[in-house]
């Protein structure tokens, strides 16, 4: 028999996830005028208008897709598992977590605003496919070298 776990009464209360109209007063505009990139262990910030970078942090550890989920007043990056909490206007880093022991990969970020599932998965097959692209290169090359070694009609 299966047992249903016990959550906190406040996880289904409405009102206990509500940011003050303050907060998303103060966000409004920033979310209006930044677009957010996450590249090769970088997120760059870029003024929506003009495509002029406002702001560029690189993560310390870890290296390749960057994971990136705007969650209200915070931006929350994953590079390889290293995760990271930046401030959205100047990419000031508020903190971070190694999450020691619990593997490195493609993240996928997920909080009571918003997901970054849809574009992790688009991620893992972008890299599952330029692995692909990279083998079969790979395997060309040792043909044709095969076939110049041996002197072989191409």
């Amino acid at each position: 028999m299966s047992r249903t776990p016990d959550f906190p009464e406040e996880l289904f209360d409405a009102s206990a996830g509500e940011e003050s109209a303050e907060a998303q007063e103060g966000l409004s505009g920033m979310n209006d005028s930044l677009i957010f990139v996450g590249f090769n262990s970088r997120v760059v910030a870029l003024d929506r208008r003009t495509g002029e970078l406002a702001w560029d942090w690189k993560s310390p550890k870890g290296s390749g897709v960057v994971a990136v989920l705007l969650d209200l007043d915070r931006l929350i990056v994953s590079v390889q598992g290293y995760t990271y909490c930046l401030d959205p206007h100047t990419g000031d880093e508020l903190w971070s977590n190694p999450l020691s022991g619990m593997g490195v990969g493609i993240s996928c970020l997920a909080s009571a605003h918003g997901s970054t599932l849809a574009w992790s998965n688009l991620a893992q097959i972008a890299a599952d496919q330029e692995r692909a692209r990279q083998h079969q290169q790979s395997n060309m090359q040792h043909q044709q070298m095969l076939r110049h070694t041996h002197h072989l009609p191409g």
